[in-house]
């Protein structure tokens, strides 16, 4: 079964990038800003609609959007809105290069990042981050991270020139067989359990691929893969890849619960909040939507307006989830 990705962003028809450049810039001119026009005009228009709002606020004003919305927005709701105004790429390989940057090392962040997203969307993330920091993320990442979740990542990030996962190439049931087998013998066969092998698969094989095996493993097994790994591997690996296990079969709903633990406990997770509902408003935030619901018997609206987000910050990633 292949999963359903319903956005919640769609950009709007009749898009006109001169005229809400000049709207965008009427809210922040003169005293006070209009926060509403802000948030009304960013949260509907696709990434690359404010890309254009963005190039049209430079060719009409000589002026940065970003640095002219840093200087009048503040807080969260700075960081939703110039999250939103990145391309999306960018934005992503920011938010690994701040999750590796400076003392200890975000692993939470990197799994989110890395093992939930497709080949071709980890290719453009590689291409990126060496343009903008000059350096592979694989190598940023070696200097990070140790033993079986290094390699794991590693493997997830420089397979190939385009990153491991082949999602265009059809689905192959008895090369699935093969790697079911594989990594039963790697885990459930024998004392001690050889993550090399599960390495190796979860990070190449694409998602629909792995779904045929995850389905193959659990006949030779007579349990899931998921049992699997949460029995035979700990630490930093096991979270890696669980989490490619769960998108996998359903990435709505990993990204649901990513998004109540970042909302449980003391104080919020306000990054990992931002990131999933900005990253994800274009690809699935609607089916997250739905997942959430499903889980938890509450809308992730109510929970984000009882949550510790307040006012602007608030109804900006409100307004990102679309119409109740």
């Amino acid at each position: 079964m292949s999963y359903h990705r319903e956005p919640t962003v769609f950009g709007v028809p009749n898009f006109n990038a001169a005229e809400d450049a000049a709207a965008l810039r009427g809210a922040m001119k003169g005293f006070g800003t209009d926060e509403q026009a802000i948030i009304e005009i960013l949260t509907t228009r696709s990434n690359a609609q404010r890309q254009a709002i963005a190039q049209a606020f430079t060719h009409e004003y000589g002026r940065d959007i970003i640095e002219d919305l840093k200087s009048e927005l503040g807080g969260h709701f700075e960081d939703v809105i110039v999250a939103l105004m990145l391309p999306p790429e960018e934005y992503l390989c920011k938010e690994l290069h701040n999750c590796m940057d400076g003392m200890g090392t975000d692993e939470h962040t990197l799994v989110e990042i890395l093992c939930t997203r497709t080949k071709k969307e980890i290719a453009a993330i590689v291409a990126t981050y060496e343009q903008m920091y000059n350096r592979p993320l694989a190598e940023h990442m070696c200097s990070e991270t140790s033993g079986d979740f290094r390699r794991l990542l590693t493997l997830i990030v420089t397979s190939s020139p385009q990153g491991a996962r082949d999602e265009e190439a059809g689905v192959n049931p008895a090369r699935a067989q093969e790697a079911a087998q594989q990594l039963y013998d790697a885990g459930e066969a024998k004392w001690g359990t050889d993550e090399e092998i599960f390495n190796k698969i979860l990070a190449h094989e694409s998602f629909g691929q792995l779904r045929l095996i995850f389905e193959a493993y659990k006949n030779i097994a007579g349990r899931t893969i998921e049992q699997a790994i949460k029995a035979e591997i700990g630490g930093e690996l096991k979270e890696a890849l669980s989490a490619i296990v769960e998108c996998v079969e359903n990435a709505a709903a990993w990204f649901a619960q990513r998004i109540r633990a970042a909302m449980e406990g003391a104080g919020t997770e306000d990054k990992t909040l931002i990131r999933i509902i900005v990253s994800r408003a274009e690809i699935d935030l609607g089916s997250i939507k739905q997942e959430y619901e499903r889980i938890y018997d509450k809308t992730l609206e109510s929970d984000l307006k009882q949550n510790e987000t307040s006012g602007d910050y608030k109804r900006a990633l409100v307004a990102l989830l679309g119409p109740a």
